[in-house]
């Protein structure tokens, strides 16, 4: 493609015209401690505690209505500071994500952010580009762009010179170049994303986690009704049932699981980062925890991506010597310049480094036309004339593509392009036709092959290792010859189960692919519609896929996949899909970020446990007490002050150590596992309370204030301690050690609330000292709850869980997960769009 006439802008210009329009952005993500706050504030439990409390003040319950308000503000601030942490983490990770466009500036051709593209640049196009702004264009060479994103229309638009390449658009063929007219907000998908704004359409997912959250303020609700219901009965003044009943109920919810799984989210990519991966959005941590099967490429992945030009040889296999009629100058003139693609680019280098010895240049030669590789005809072809004025067409690519076109192929070329294939080089055929003036990609004469080769990685034999043992199974989608991919199978110690070819996978209809699928390791020579078709069929089928990919070919895929993996330095289009980028193509650094994602998973489970059993067993204490004592069991800003010090001494939990064999397998869980574990431990919890509650009364005939402070005491060392149980599926302690930092949280907590009745200011808060026998009674009650329930734990577990309903297949659901791990799902990617701010 020639150069524009034009030599753009300089970078004076440009920023000039920058500072007038602003940055080509639709909008940026910035963590905003306002819109933060606002989120932490949209809880109604928490709106109506706060009016309760002014009414409190109010009618002369000062000391209340003041402990209740700061003990709000405490879980406000809370909630504010490890969301915003997760903000800031999710800004920063906006900054490695950056794209960059080829721009004319002072006429040199450069890159440059595409966020520093003005009105007047000059922007070249190529193939798998997105469209960095809208561009009128002055060139256009067979340009075709996907325009789905704005319009939903599946088939590429052809693009022609005075027709505009609209932003956000993807080039799937040919190249063009034109001048920058709109950009940010200005252009038709800034438009549409303004329109937008901060909202999205509710997704599967989010349907989920409205059901979900529904189902606990339906639970909270009754409960709530209830307790107030029986409170007025009882006598006790209207402001005070309101209180106590409003406190339960915030009491009921586990309200730090969104801060919890943003937390872990948040933590998780700082880790990631450190291993060279970014999560464009943090929900994906998790998901590649659950990922089952991986997909990949073979160059970069499996292979250095180090390839080079191994040798020429002629239809005859005769070496060619770098002649004027060979196949290696032909291959040298229908390549593109350098950095378009690794197989040119290694053309380039031998180009370079033969330079002494050849007797012809190509400068010398004009090219007149082309014809870019596409994945349809997996070819590329040009026209050039040389100084004699004589014209030929060359043509390079696959040998089953090229031959196909070519007049005579002799038998011997057939079996060498066999030979070659088998021993696992890459082979590009070269084919020429003479005197034509105008391109014609038919009737040509072989003039031999390009042979490459590109070594196994070093390292990912261990790589592959560690997936098996993560139990992923690895598969390869390649355009390469089958005997490539096998060959190389065979270096790496991947064991080949099945090999389907393209042609083969365009005969079979969806029932029998899935089929085929379980007993294939390798698909080649596969089209981009292939690749997605595969991904696709294989979710359909339960499983939890990833796709690993960098090219332009590999975005459909990438979309399709439940795991979009890509690498920073991949095509456009493949980044933009992927939702996880590798800062290093490495299948090591991917099973880092499984075992990772499984990590979060793991500790996500344990908050959700234990917080739904102690918080419903605790508040069903509360309601029953208050039912049957001539007093409340606990005032509400108790019960909210207990409630904050047990939410402090979770905020450890997403980092906590989690055992092997959590990190073996992908987790799964339902919401029979939870219903049980409630229904299990919630009961329990309560029976050793109203124990308590009972030796208070009748053995020790505790007042008020001293039954409180007992009950306060025992009632968050019980929901605090318990942790250390229901963390791992081991001996605690002896054979799995929570971390640190939580063993100290949770140590802190317990002392604040043990110190609490003795503390000056106790009577405000409606406690007093406890005296050494009740304490010693607490002690013993302690003891033998946490003994019991890792009794109870350990028979629970080994009961096995009921199989849950499946549900139909969704777009973003799996088949095989049942309607609480939709619900997580919900969860996550809530917490995902909110970090995001999208």
């Amino acid at each position: 493609m020639k150069e524009p006439a034009a030599t753009g802008l300089t970078d004076e210009q440009a920023a000039a015209v920058r500072a007038k329009v602003g940055p080509n952005a639709v909008r940026s993500h910035r963590a905003r401690p306002v819109a933060v706050l606002a989120r932490q504030l949209r809880s109604p439990l928490l709106i109506l505690l706060l009016v309760a409390a002014t009414v409190s003040f109010f009618v002369g319950e000062r000391t209340d209505a003041v402990v209740i308000g700061v003990i709000v503000a405490l879980s406000v601030g809370l909630g504010f500071a490890n969301e915003y942490r997760a903000e800031r983490a999710v800004e920063a990770l906006h900054e490695h994500m950056r794209s960059r466009a080829r721009v004319l500036r002072g006429g040199t051709l450069v890159e440059r952010d595409v966020i520093d593209l003005v009105p007047g640049d000059v922007v070249q196009l190529r193939l798998g580009a997105v469209v960095p702004a809208d561009i009128e264009l002055a060139e256009a060479r067979d340009f075709e762009c996907d325009e789905s994103v704005l319009t939903g229309e599946s088939l590429p638009v052809r693009k022609n010179p005075g027709d505009t390449a609209l932003m956000g658009t993807v080039v799937t063929a040919g190249t063009a170049a034109g001048t920058v007219s709109q950009t940010g907000a200005g252009t038709a998908f800034g438009a549409i994303a303004a329109g937008l704004g901060e909202r999205h359409a509710e997704t599967a997912f989010q349907i989920g986690l409205r059901r979900f959250s529904g189902l606990l303020v339906w639970v909270a609700a009754a409960l709530t009704a209830g307790v107030f219901t029986t409170n007025l009965i009882m006598g006790r003044p209207l402001l005070d049932a309101m209180l106590f009943s409003l406190a339960i109920a915030v009491g009921v919810t586990p309200q730090l699981l969104p801060v919890v799984v943003t937390t872990s989210l948040a933590t998780g990519s700082r880790r990631l980062t450190r291993l060279k991966v970014l999560v464009k959005r943090l929900v994906a941590i998790e998901d590649l925890g659950d990922v089952e099967v991986l997909f990949t490429d073979k160059t970069g992945t499996l292979t250095q991506a180090k390839i080079a030009l191994r040798q020429a040889v002629f239809p005859d296999g005769t070496p060619d010597p770098g002649g004027a009629d060979g196949p290696f100058r032909f291959g040298v003139l229908c390549a593109d310049p350098p950095g378009s693609t690794p197989l040119d680019d290694a053309l380039h280098e031998a180009m370079h480094d033969a330079r002494a010895m050849r007797e012809w240049a190509p400068e010398n030669c004009r090219r007149i036309d082309a014809k870019p590789f596409d994945h349809e005809r997996r070819m590329a072809s040009v026209l050039v004339e040389d100084l004699a004025g004589e014209t030929r067409t060359i043509v390079k690519g696959a040998p089953e593509a090229v031959l196909a076109r070519c007049r005579a192929v002799p038998e011997e070329s057939r079996r060498l392009a066999e030979r070659l294939f088998a021993e696992g080089a890459r082979l590009v055929a070269v084919a020429v036709r003479q005197g034509e003036r105008e391109l014609v990609e038919s009737d040509l004469d072989l003039a031999g092959f390009l042979v490459f080769s590109d070594p196994p990685k070093p390292g990912v034999e261990h790589a592959l290792e560690r997936l098996a043992a993560l139990g992923v199974t690895v598969k390869i989608l390649t355009g390469d010859h089958p005997a490539v991919a096998t060959g190389l199978c065979e270096k790496i110690g991947l064991p080949v189960t099945g090999v389907l070819a393209g042609e083969e996978i365009e005969r079979l209809d969806d029932a029998a692919l899935a089929d085929a699928l379980p007993a294939t390791t390798v698909f080649a020579r596969v089209s981009p519609e292939q690749k997605a078709r595969i991904v696709g069929i294989q979710r359909s089928g339960g499983l939890d896929v990833a796709y690993l990919g960098d090219g332009v070919n590999d975005a459909l895929a990438l979309h399709r996949a439940d795991v979009g993996i890509s690498v920073d330095t991949g095509a456009d289009v493949a980044r933009d899909a992927a939702d996880v980028v590798l800062l290093e193509k490495d299948l090591g650094v991917l099973a880092d970020g499984i075992v990772e994602g499984r990590r979060i998973f793991a500790n996500t489970i344990k908050y959700l446990l234990m917080g739904t059993a102690s918080n419903v067993g605790n508040m069903f204490s509360a309601a029953a007490a208050s039912a049957v004592l001539p007093f409340l069991p606990m005032l509400p800003s108790q019960v909210l002050l207990n409630n904050l010090l047990y939410d402090a001494s979770q905020l450890t939990i997403p980092a906590d150590a989690v055992d092997g064999e959590q990190l073996a397998r992908p987790a799964r869980f339902d919401l029979g596992l939870i219903r049980r574990f409630m229904l299990v431990f919630g009961p329990l919890s309560s029976m050793f309370d109203l124990a308590m509650f009972a030796l208070l009364l009748r053995v020790f005939h505790t007042a008020p204030p001293l039954f409180r402070a007992a009950w306060f005491v025992e009632s968050l060392a019980t929901q605090t301690l318990v942790i250390f149980i229901v963390r791992t599926r081991r001996t605690p302690f002896w054979r799995s050690r929570p971390a640190t930092a939580l063993v100290i949280a949770v140590g802190v907590v317990v002392a604040a609330g043990l110190a609490l009745p003795y503390a000056p200011f106790a009577s405000d808060l409606g406690l007093a000292p406890i005296p050494p026998a009740i304490l010693g009674t607490i002690a013993v009650v302690l003891i033998v709850y946490l003994a019991l329930v890792e009794v109870v734990k350990r028979r629970f577990r080994t009961v096995p869980a009921p199989r849950g309903r499946h549900l139909p297949p969704h777009h973003h659901v799996h088949r095989r997960a049942t309607p609480f791990s939709r619900g997580l799902r919900v969860v996550r990617h809530g917490l995902a769009r909110s970090a995001s701010g999208s």
